[in-house]
């Protein structure tokens, strides 16, 4: 349309210049992008609106245009525009204004009710109108589809590169880069010590609560790399905890193997994004023995099976890695009741030894009901405890000896881990006294 065509209802009205850039890089950087955004305030004035009437909405600099969600500015707009305060929207482009399809056409649909006019660097357009509301239209398909061929131009060369298994990726804690960009293990002795203790820790004790708690009994401390700051790289060393464990558990990289698109991003209606974990089968990218490895696929798998496992609480399905305590049977037992796993109770009575009791307590935890049987232990115990003994061969006596050399092995890992942690500290001080000698007084 003309300028000409311009209502005096509608210069009365409010122009509202709505400004925006992507990212806060932008707003540093392409200074001469939000200079030219500002500039059509002029434009304004050309066409008949008093400085007065010309309001500036600049509150979504540094947002992404693919969504309203989180864009004041663009909300303050629509709610402007749906009062009949706006006669005269203005934006250097519809990109600017938004890059949904569905932001768009809302905004279109309030202007032409409204009867408010929208100005981009190209002209003048009344929404109103079939013929501007079709090029306006055209317009914001193109804005919404120039972004989605700029990500996936963008996303088809990371997975090419991931595809070669050359796309840079994070580290976990026990890998670095080389100069020419090859994983291999942390140069330093202890942090590649103490993963390998705590994989062997975890197959001797199946869960990761006990890895954590057989960590802190043992005074050893699990290492983190800093990502920021002004220490960025340097190792630290705390204690332990639960999520450590899972993730170096879950993590195929301990394997070997390089692995990318393991999750989806998925987006919701008020514009937040949840991350969701994908099945194995559905990684984008999975090379086995792309880079040296702490544990072989095989026992990556069967601590994967392992926590599974342990994830099915107190279902019959659950199989319990061996526990504290002298029950023999700890974890085992059916109820021929109902069907369900029994737990264990222990009592002392008459100043003997600590003995258990097998309970079926599963009706009296969801029903509030007495629980379906429950018996004494000990002639249980010592009646497997003497089958097991008839059973026993030399070969099973072989194997025994090795778990037992097998768990010596893992104590003198400790005390070699905290031999080394000590050696750390006193290179650290004798360091840090060679610098306060040197000073200067």
């Amino acid at each position: 349309m003309n300028a000409q065509e311009i209502k005096p209802r509608q210069l009365q009205r409010l122009a509202c210049l709505y400004v925006r850039q992507s990212t806060l890089q932008q707003v540093l950087e392409n200074r001469e992008s939000t200079a030219r955004q500002y500039a059509l305030r002029d434009r304004a004035i050309a066409l008949g609106w008093i400085a007065e009437r010309i309001v500036v909405l600049d509150q979504d600099l540094g947002h992404s245009g693919t969504s309203a969600s989180d864009r004041v500015g663009f909300q303050r707009l629509v709610a402007e525009v749906g009062l009949g305060k706006v006669g005269l929207v203005l934006g250097l482009e519809v990109s600017r204004l938004a890059r949904s399809s569905s932001d768009w056409h809302h905004l279109l649909e309030i202007c032409a009710l409204t009867g408010t006019l929208i100005l981009d660097e190209d002209g003048l357009y009344d929404p109103a109108t079939f013929n501007d509301r079709l090029l306006l239209g055209l317009k914001g398909t193109m804005s919404e589809a120039e972004l989605y061929i700029l990500r996936a131009r963008l996303l088809g060369g990371i997975l090419n590169k991931a595809r070669r298994a050359e796309l840079k990726l994070h580290l976990p804690i026990g890998f670095c880069y080389t100069e020419d960009n090859r994983v291999v293990l942390d140069p330093d002795k202890q942090a590649q010590a103490t993963i390998k203790l705590l994989f062997q820790t975890f197959r001797r004790t199946g869960t990761a609560s006990a890895t954590v708690r057989a960590f802190r009994q043992q005074n050893l401390a699990f290492p983190r790399r800093l990502s920021k700051g002004v220490h960025k790289g340097e190792l630290v060393w705390n204690d332990m905890r639960h999520d450590d464990v899972l993730r170096v558990l879950h993590n195929p990289v301990y394997a070997g193997a390089f692995v990318f698109g393991r999750t989806r991003t998925n987006k919701t209606a008020d514009g937040k994004i949840h991350i969701v974990a994908l099945a194995q089968e559905e990684w984008q990218v999975m090379i086995k023995d792309a880079h040296p490895a702490y544990i072989s696929w095989e026992e990556y798998e069967g601590h994967l099976s392992q926590l599974r496992a342990n994830s099915q609480a107190y279902t019959p399905k659950r199989l319990n890695p061996p526990r504290e305590g002298p029950a023999l049977l700890q974890g085992l037992v059916i109820c021929g009741q109902c069907g369900e796993r029994m737990t264990v109770r222990y009592h002392q009575r008459g100043g003997q030894r600590v003995v258990p009791d097998y309970v079926c307590q599963k009706a009296g935890i969801s029903a509030g009901t007495a629980p379906c049987q429950r018996f004494l232990g000990r002639d249980l115990d010592a009646a497997i405890g003497q089958v097991l003994l008839e059973m026993l061969t030399p070969a099973l006596v072989n194997q025994v000896l090795q778990w037992h050399a097998e768990l010596c092995s893992q104590l003198s890992e400790a005390e070699h881990l905290r031999q080394m942690e000590v050696e750390r500290a006193q290179y650290a001080a004798d360091l840090a006294g060679r610098r306060f000698m040197r000073v200067d007084p």
